[in-house]
């Protein structure tokens, strides 16, 4: 009885961190595609006297890809936690889509951080007087604070990312010892001894 509980508590613990990991990840999803979303204040003014810029998250595609997959991976793990939670993972629909949720949530979360911080080391447009003005340089009148929360948000991407891959290799552990539960049963239900027979009594 104390082997057939232990190994039910195991299970369990793994289902609870798997679903914690998805709720942090759709969470730094979120707050990741929020931040950069609103990282739309940064005003550039040349030193020649050139007209003022704004600077939007929208001027940098990897910057929207970045925003566009967050919300997606977001609302895809989200879908997950309710086909775990809810509908335990059952049925054909669940069977089908939790994989492929399992796996293109982190795949985005990770192809669009990439992209970004690849971005990043070129944080630059390119002035009315065709020449490329950096977003960062507060010498040009410019403000820091677009460069600070756009790199914040890719950071928290990288998390979410991170998060995404940890619940599922933590599916995975579970999978494995659940898989593995079932082979010493069916090795042990010829005979009277094994977890079986324990439970019963």
């Amino acid at each position: 009885m104390t082997n057939c509980d232990g190994k039910s508590k195991s299970k369990g613990r793994l289902h609870a961190v798997n679903i914690a990991g998805r709720i942090a990840a759709m969470g730094l999803a979120v707050a990741s595609a929020a931040l950069m979303a609103t990282a739309s204040q940064c005003t550039i003014i040349l030193p020649n006297g050139g007209p003022a810029h704004t600077i939007t998250y929208s001027d940098f595609s990897p910057f929207v890809y970045l925003v566009a997959a967050n919300a997606i991976a977001a609302v895809m793990v989200g879908v997950a936690i309710f086909l775990s939670v809810w509908k335990k993972g059952r049925g054909k629909c669940s069977k089908v889509l939790l994989p492929l949720l399992d796996i293109a949530a982190p795949a985005l979360l990770y192809s669009s951080t990439g992209a970004a911080f690849a971005t990043s080391e070129y944080l630059s447009y390119c002035s009315s007087y065709g020449r490329r003005v950096s977003v960062c340089d507060g010498a040009l009148g410019g403000t820091r604070n677009f460069c600070s929360q756009v790199r914040l948000a890719m950071y928290i991407s990288l998390a979410a990312a991170a998060a995404a891959s940890a619940a599922q290799l933590v599916k995975s552990l579970a999978q494995s010892t659940s898989s593995g539960d079932d082979d010493s049963s069916s090795s042990s239900s010829g005979s009277d001894d094994g977890c079986a027979h324990g439970c019963k009594h």
